[in-house]
């Protein structure tokens, strides 16, 4: 691992409570009196994203500590892990669909399709590791959008609109911050400039279907 980047798995540490505030009032406040609240497709899901959470974060301390080969193993199971990660959205289209919210198909289509991508992106760079590791912290930076875009409204008050443009502001933030600091280390920053480009469309996408 670039030793730049040696504290990464604190940073992705971050996650645990961002999504435990974001999914508190939905998911975790609830549990484990659900009722019919929640269909058994919801739990799956939920279980296979916390496995995906788990990878993302264990990987850069992998790494870090020169454990190659478990780095090599735990990547060989998100082979199996992301494409049912992927799978895990199409209950929730279907349900979507089914209840004519039809903008909402924006939020699992679209987030899918940028995890998708960036995946997609640092296995065919596996062997680069500089590429493939920025392209995983482009991935992990897809899920800031259903934890935020409930923190927003759920816990600051704020409307769904104003939660989403924040959201894309401290996603462009974070990325460009990264671009600075690669620049300063004399580090290659395309991935970064990949995911801002993403991001942008996921953005414009959002505000022509929402606006």
């Amino acid at each position: 691992m670039d030793k730049n980047y040696k504290y990464l798995g604190y940073f992705f540490l971050l996650l645990i409570p961002l999504i435990f505030a974001g999914f508190y009032k939905s998911y975790f406040q609830p549990f484990p009196n659900f009722g019919n609240k929640f269909d058994v497709y919801l739990h799956i899901h939920s279980i296979i994203a916390t496995v995906w959470i788990a990878i993302l974060i264990v990987q850069p301390f992998l790494i870090a500590n020169k454990k190659n080969s478990w780095h090599r193993s735990v990547g060989k199971l998100s082979y199996v892990v992301f494409p049912l990660l992927i799978l895990s959205f199409i209950p929730r289209i279907i349900k979507t669909y089914d209840a004519g919210d039809y903008q909402f198909l924006f939020f699992p289509i679209g987030d899918g399709l940028l995890l998708i991508l960036f995946y997609s992106l640092a296995i065919y760079y596996k062997k680069k590791a500089a590429k493939h590791m920025r392209y995983m912290i482009a991935s992990a930076l897809v899920l800031l959008g259903p934890t935020f875009g409930r923190i927003g409204p759920g816990l600051l008050g704020w409307s769904e609109l104003l939660t989403q443009n924040v959201e894309y502001a401290i996603i462009y933030s974070i990325l460009t911050g990264l671009i600075l600091y690669d620049l300063k280390n004399k580090r290659k920053f395309q991935p970064y400039l990949i995911a801002i480009a993403g991001f942008v469309i996921h953005q414009i996408v959002y505000h022509l279907v929402f606006l």
